[in-house]
């Protein structure tokens, strides 16, 4: 099966409005509820694919027992470990005329013993997965090599780990050596930043080319980095591949890269070859655009854009 670890879950809530106007009252036409946070989004799509996917990690509170009874209602399976603190909330303000604006909270405080009670789950949970995707911010409490423990224990049960997380804890936890590490733009700029000690920005494919063999140099065995609409990058250290969606996909963003991890996650437990695994991610991505909310993604788009997808080995 396919593990997917959200440390810090979310209750994510999608308002609908017209227009969005800051310093207005607005009247909500539509409001969706969702159980959330990067893994969590991911752990829907795969089970949504028909792959045999376990979703994890800290969830507390009653908003907490709302995510869980949300992947319960959902179909998904899910081994998340309680805690005392209030699991957070997301708010997406979703309009008719721009981008989507969204609110994060920074969730509960994690006690030392209740991180302890998860490492012992997730030790359990290991015996089962062919593959874990370790997903999103770390909350309060988790230490900062909380990824780096995981993708240790992950390796030493003989498990393929995908991290897809930011600034310190990704640095911490590419050094522990993933298989994979998923960053977007933003994302592996501050990677790059962190290793050259000064602060650089990806602007393009060579940019993100010269990053992704520092942070593949780093630890990571492959990096992939999602560029917006100009696809997906890979540095497997035997291939250099750039992936671009025929068209450009407008809609909610939101959970495209977490549409990335799970092709990306499904591609490494199959073992396709690395055009395949690309051409997958990046037509899963854009029919996750053309969704209307996190975690869904469009079946027409996707078996259409499928077949569109140009894959290019670069020199």
């Amino acid at each position: 099966m396919i593990l997917t670890v959200t440390l810090n879950a979310a209750l994510d809530v999608t308002y609908g409005v017209d227009v969005l106007r800051p310093g207005t009252t607005h009247r909500v036409s539509t409001v969706v509820e969702r159980a959330g946070g990067k893994g969590v989004n991911v752990a829907r799509l795969l089970h949504a694919l028909g792959e045999p996917v376990m979703a994890t990690g800290l969830a507390g509170g009653a908003t907490g027992a709302r995510i869980r009874d949300l992947l319960a209602a959902a179909g998904v399976p899910e081994a998340f470990t309680s805690i005392d603190g209030e699991s957070r909330r997301t708010v997406v303000v979703a309009s008719d005329d721009g981008e989507p604006t969204g609110f994060w909270e920074p969730g509960p405080r994690v006690a030392a013993p209740e991180w302890s009670a998860f490492l012992e789950r997730y030790r359990g949970l290991l015996a089962d997965a062919d593959v874990v995707a370790l997903c999103g911010s770390l909350p309060p409490g988790v230490p900062d090599d909380g990824y780096a423990t995981l993708i240790g224990l992950a390796r030493s049960a003989g498990v393929a780990t995908i991290l897809d997380a930011d600034g310190g804890p990704a640095y911490l936890g590419i050094r522990a050596r993933p298989d994979v590490v998923k960053p977007n733009a933003r994302e592996l700029s501050t990677l790059h930043s962190i290793i050259l000690r000064r602060r650089v920005q990806i602007g393009g494919v060579s940019e993100a080319r010269e990053a992704a063999a520092a942070v593949r140099h780093l630890g990571a065995q492959t990096v992939v980095a999602s560029l917006g609409a100009a696809g997906l990058l890979a540095d497997t250290g035997d291939l250099v591949l750039h992936a671009a969606p025929p068209e450009v996909v407008t809609g909610n963003p939101t959970g495209a890269g977490d549409a990335c991890v799970a092709a990306l996650a499904r591609g490494l437990r199959s073992g396709r070859p690395w055009p395949e695994r690309l051409r997958d991610a990046v037509a899963l991505s854009a029919a996750a655009v053309a969704a209307a909310v996190a975690g869904e993604l469009s079946p027409i788009d996707y078996e259409r854009l499928h077949a569109s997808v140009s894959v290019t080995e670069l020199p």
